[in-house]
């Protein structure tokens, strides 16, 4: 059987991917005078931003998990997993070259910056634990999905024990992983509660998609799940405290921003899944798939990777918000243009992974 595309995760990362370029590019180039959070317009803006990175990892999990039970089905699952291993170390390669200064190093300049851990080494880790999870309870399709849901509940709910951790005992390339202290800016814990949720989601696709009004049963679940987890889970939390007398219910509740964010993907989810049928091979569908290619020449040119010369050296914080929303535009049209028509990110870099990862085996 042809397994299906969920095009409505396409659109839903092409949104995820438009509001990341638009939010690195006016949070890095707005000046200072004009983050005022009793602003409507900059809180609107600064709320919906805060959308992105939840997104992409929820649908890490739920791209991911939901391609192995495809690949499963044709016989085809250690390919499938071979092809995940593969693209998680890609992404975590890539992920630390990014901040990669060779102009510095050049001259003899070396500091730890390189080894911080951003959005593609959480992702590439993600996928591997996946993977792990998977292979170990594959047989057990309940059992997986169970996992996968106490994980991620249990990482958002323990966030304010983890919250400040210290972990300078351990080597600073795993330490970056679970710990912001030296300047990660996505770390393993809470991220991955995201991944496993979507992992989560993929499993119930698998069982049901082909059962009558299952889209419509997916709707609902969506939109109220959705508007109930981003209204009612710190209230439940709270009650959660009073009946229990567990006091890790409440410090969630009083800090409470990985469920109410994952109230909002559920909403996003809602919401293109909906539109599916309308959107289906559009142009945002389009750069949805192409979301790889785009976080790289974006970081390139915003942040200067490889060479140190970014917009950021040069106009960092300086613009008034009419020029930087402007500005952000120009950006957008000017990085998918170069993803659609110039770069081929993805096939470069995997054939250079794979002939690494050969030439390790010999």
């Amino acid at each position: 059987m042809k397994a299906k595309r969920l095009f409505f995760l396409d659109t839903v990362r092409a949104f995820a991917i438009l509001m990341m370029l638009q939010g690195h590019f006016i949070d890095t180039m707005l000046s200072p005078i004009y983050r005022d959070n009793s602003s409507l317009t900059y809180s609107i803006w600064n709320y919906f931003r805060g959308i992105t990175a939840p997104t992409f990892f929820t649908i890490t999990g739920l791209v991911f998990c939901y391609l192995l039970f495809k690949a499963e089905q044709k016989g085809a699952t250690k390919k499938r997993i071979k092809k995940g291993l593969t693209r998680g170390i890609m992404l975590i390669v890539v992920g630390y070259s990014l901040r990669a200064n060779l102009k510095d190093w050049f001259f003899g300049h070396f500091n730890t910056y390189v080894l911080t851990v951003d959005v593609l080494q959480c992702i590439g880790v993600s996928i591997i634990l996946i993977i792990t999870i998977y292979t170990l309870l594959r047989k057990h399709k309940t059992a997986l999905g169970l996992t996968f849901f106490i994980i991620g509940f249990l990482i958002f709910l323990f966030e304010p024990w983890y919250r400040t951790l210290d972990c300078n005992n351990l080597p600073l390339i795993i330490c970056n992983y679970i710990s912001k202290a030296n300047g990660s800016v996505f770390t393993i814990i809470p991220w991955f509660g995201y991944v496993a949720f979507g992992s989560c989601i993929a499993i119930i696709f698998n069982a049901f998609e082909n059962k009558k009004n299952f889209k419509l049963v997916m709707l609902i679940l969506f939109g109220v799940l959705g508007v109930c987890t981003i209204y009612l889970s710190s209230p439940v939390l709270r009650f959660l405290t009073k009946i229990t007398d567990i006091s890790i219910f409440m410090e969630s509740a009083n800090y409470n921003y990985l469920f109410s964010r994952l109230g909002n993907v559920l909403v996003l989810f809602f919401i293109f899944y909906g539109l599916e049928n309308y959107l289906r091979q559009s142009l945002i569908t389009k750069i949805g798939q192409k979301t790889l290619s785009i976080y790289i020449i974006h970081f390139v040119i915003i942040y200067g990777s490889y060479t140190g010369l970014g917009l950021k050296k040069f106009i960092y914080k300086t613009l008034n918000p009419t020029e930087a929303i402007i500005g952000a535009i120009f950006f957008i049209v000017t990085v998918c243009i170069i993803s659609f028509y110039y770069a081929k990110t993805n096939g470069f870099i995997y054939t250079y992974v794979r002939k690494a990862i050969g030439w390790v085996k010999k």
